[in-house]
């Protein structure tokens, strides 16, 4: 049985208690909040999107997305925590304080063929809006759900608290499954609410499914060409500090702006981007020392001042020096620049973080978050088989190696143990640090797919030795024996399949 399955059958059992039970079995109130939670099981995982002010939210959410959905501005829009969810047909509706729904008018903006969607508040009092849902035909929401929140430094506390309700909420039921968190620094605040989130998130034994971005990060190097390596720099110390600490899976540098402009790249600024690549190259650095050099009216660039500030707009400095070395460099088609930028901007690097993290593993998120919301219900609301069903709940919770597995990733970075570098590599791999995929766990190439047997049994033996090591320290010998349950789980798994 799945994790899931078992799940299900737990809400199956705790609802038929509830029903049987008189003093809760007229409640609709009760029985709707755990149809939510059973409900949420066959949904799409939810992720949020939070951090600082201005550190690039709603600019990553449209990067993820691939299109121009969430507004970017100093509108009321970034004030309020948006749900962005498949839908066959955009439609954005307001949900009030009160209960009380109403449909938000979408309007488009910008030149035709551009898909920019705005939102307009002219009928709304935002105060008293709770959120957002905005239905979109994007492929990438098919099975995720991204919600962008206001920033938790926002100079209005209305503003923070919103997200705060959302991400650590009072009841300490879980509304979201994982968080991607966007660092611009690394500070005392920053630090303490990610703990929070962890706790609720993954439990009091650590953080299930968060994982950090250093946001902007083409600003970190000033938009020079080299900015986004500067940004791993960056990135790569946000790990360390953070790695003493547990309570992050990992920091990626993202540009989401270069992302966004990759993902949504036009044929227009195609062009006008070849033709200032073919300017002198003293010339060209020139107009390029400052922003406001490039925009000049007088300059004598070959394209006119307004297309090259809706370019600086769109690709920022850097973003701009970027495609105009890879255009001189032999590029010569949009698809071809619009691949290299995305590739540069740092969003694949973070879309195959979310995949291994998230993605993979949403089914078990999705349960977890389900037995954490359960066992706060149960809580709640007591019965007479509260203690029945907290002794379904707490063992699966504690127990469950899939768990085991994800808390360990986020442990093993603030850790000690007696493990060298190869040792660590290999039993980050095995209990699914980049993938969890038998090929992936066994570190197995595609094309030699029946080695895989023979490569999970002899990790088995591996990590059971290791185990067993006399001078091992509590949580090494910890880490090593969940090794030994992942391996045998593949061995399973194999001997399953006939192989």
């Amino acid at each position: 049985m799945s994790t899931s399955d078992h799940v299900r059958a737990i809400l199956g059992g705790t609802i038929q208690a509830y029903r049987a039970d008189p003093h809760y079995a007229q409640r609709p109130d009760v029985h709707n909040q755990l149809d939510w939670i059973g409900r949420r099981l066959n949904q799409p995982i939810r992720i949020a999107l939070a951090g600082t002010l201005k550190a690039g939210k709603s600019t990553l959410v449209n990067a993820l997305v691939g299109e121009d959905i969430a507004p970017t501005d100093a509108t009321e829009a970034t004030r309020i925590v948006t749900w962005f969810r498949y839908g066959p047909t955009p439609k954005v509706t307001a949900n009030h304080r009160g209960g009380r729904r109403s449909n938000v008018p979408i309007v488009r903006e910008g030149v035709t063929g551009e898909r920019a969607l705005s939102f307009d508040f002219a009928s709304l009092d935002p105060v008293d809006v709770v959120d957002l849902d905005v239905e979109w035909p994007a492929a990438e929401l098919v099975n995720t759900t991204i919600i962008d929140t206001p920033g938790t430094s926002s100079l209005s506390r209305d503003v923070s608290e919103r997200t705060l309700r959302l991400l650590v909420p009072d009841d300490g039921v879980p509304r979201v499954d994982a968080v991607v968190f966007l660092l611009r620094t690394l500070n005392a605040p920053d630090i303490a609410l990610l703990r929070q989130i962890g706790e609720l998130v993954g439990g009091s034994s650590g953080a299930l499914g968060v994982i950090g971005v250093a946001s902007r990060a083409d600003e970190i190097g000033a938009g020079r060409i080299d900015a986004m390596m500067s940004a791993k720099d960056v990135a790569g110390r946000f790990t360390e500090e953070m790695d003493r600490t547990g309570i992050c899976q990992a920091v990626v540098p993202v540009s989401g702006l270069l992302a966004l402009t990759a993902r949504t790249l036009r044929q227009s600024e195609f062009v006008a981007l070849e033709k200032l690549a073919g300017v002198d190259a003293t010339e060209l650095t020139r107009a390029m020392l400052s922003v406001d050099r490039f925009v000049r009216e007088d300059s004598s660039l070959p394209v006119d001042a307004p297309t090259r500030a809706a370019l600086l707009d769109r690709f920022g400095m850097f973003g701009l020096r970027i495609s105009i070395a890879v255009l001189r460099a032999g590029v010569t088609d949009s698809v071809a620049l619009a691949d290299e930028l995305l590739e540069r901007s740092g969003l694949i690097a973070l879309r195959d973080v979310i995949d291994q993290q998230f993605a993979q593993r949403s089914d078990l998120l999705k349960a977890h978050t389900a037995l954490v919301s359960l066992r706060q219900f149960v809580q709640a609301n007591p019965i007479f088989a509260t203690r029945e069903i907290l002794a379904d709940i707490d063992p699966l919770l504690a127990d469950t190696h899939a768990f085991e597995e994800l808390r360990l990733l986020s442990q093993l970075r603030s850790r000690t143990t007696t493990l060298n570098d190869d040792e660590m590599a290999s039993l980050r791999r095995i209990i699914g640090g980049s993938g969890t995929d038998a090929a992936s766990r066994l570190g197995l190439s595609p094309d030699a797919p029946y080695d895989g047997p023979r490569a999970a049994f002899a990790a088995a033996q591996r990590w059971r030795r290791r185990a067993d090591h006399p001078l091992n320290d509590p949580f090494t010998t910890r880490v090593c024996r969940a090794a030994v349950r992942s391996a045998e789980a593949l061995v399973a798994e194999y001997h399953a399949r006939g192989r």
